[in-house]
């Protein structure tokens, strides 16, 4: 990823030097959504929703944070005495952890967590991460490869929404688009664009918890249980199938 595209990982720098601009995020029919707050991505513990510190309880041992952003969760793992991976394709994102005090940040993408990483007991995908998966198919395909680079007894903290729950009609049109394509309603084709930076497309993957059950089933890997929110984002808890 080239400096010009490193969108994400310029708005947490610039948010890090006292900086708080716009980011958009654009759909590919055009449908743009704007966050105002880049504090988010920095909240401590005692700030984040309720769904987010109960599932952090469940992190033990080893721990791989994928997108890891401004390394919130993974600090936090790291305070409590984790050994903890943090990793993302945004060098600035990844830079920004380091700076934060992260030990173990690495550019890398969700495609390239293999076994030759190690074998982690928790892995996070917090903050809609999920989604980083793309597509069912990939998500499948990357679930079976996860289950060697974890331990027998491993959990994947996964956050996720539905995207039709009280869908405004521009959304609504758009599911039903995705449907005459043979696609989820919740596979989305975005880019982040801040100031005068974006990023290339990329797939994104919102699925309800009925179409979770359906994306993890076969893959070794079975929903637990779920973390519900006041909203329709969730986090679903991962174990691994037992032979």
């Amino acid at each position: 990823m080239n400096t010009e595209e490193d969108a994400f990982g310029r708005e947490l720098l610039d948010y890090m030097n006292g900086q708080n601009h716009c980011e958009i995020i654009e759909r590919d029919d055009g449908y743009l959504d704007v966050n105002d707050d880049l504090e988010v991505y920095f909240e401590s513990y005692e700030r984040w929703p309720a769904h987010h510190r109960r599932a952090m309880r469940l992190a033990t041992g080893r721990v791989l944070d994928i997108g890891c952003g401004a390394g919130r969760h993974a600090i936090h793992a790291q305070r409590k005495g984790m050994d903890v991976t943090g990793i993302d394709v945004s060098p600035l994102a990844v830079k920004v952890c380091r700076m934060r005090g992260l030990r173990d940040a690495r550019v890398m993408s969700i495609t390239r967590v293999t076994s030759r990483l190690g074998r982690f007991d928790t892995m996070l995908m917090m903050a809609n991460n999920f989604g980083l998966f793309g597509t069912p198919e990939r998500a499948r395909w990357l679930l079976r490869r996860f289950r060697g680079a974890t331990t027998e007894d491993a959990v994947i903290l996964a956050e996720s929404m539905d995207p039709q729950a009280n869908a405004s009609a521009a959304h609504r049109s758009y599911h039903r688009q995705n449907r005459e394509r043979g696609r989820m309603p919740g596979q989305l084709r975005v880019r982040l664009r801040y100031r005068q930076y974006r990023t290339p497309w990329f797939d994104y993957l919102l699925v309800s918890q009925r179409d979770m059950k359906r994306v993890v089933a076969g893959t070794g890997w079975t929903v637990d249980r779920f973390i519900d929110s006041d909203e329709s984002i969730y986090i679903a808890v991962l174990k691994k199938e037992q032979s």
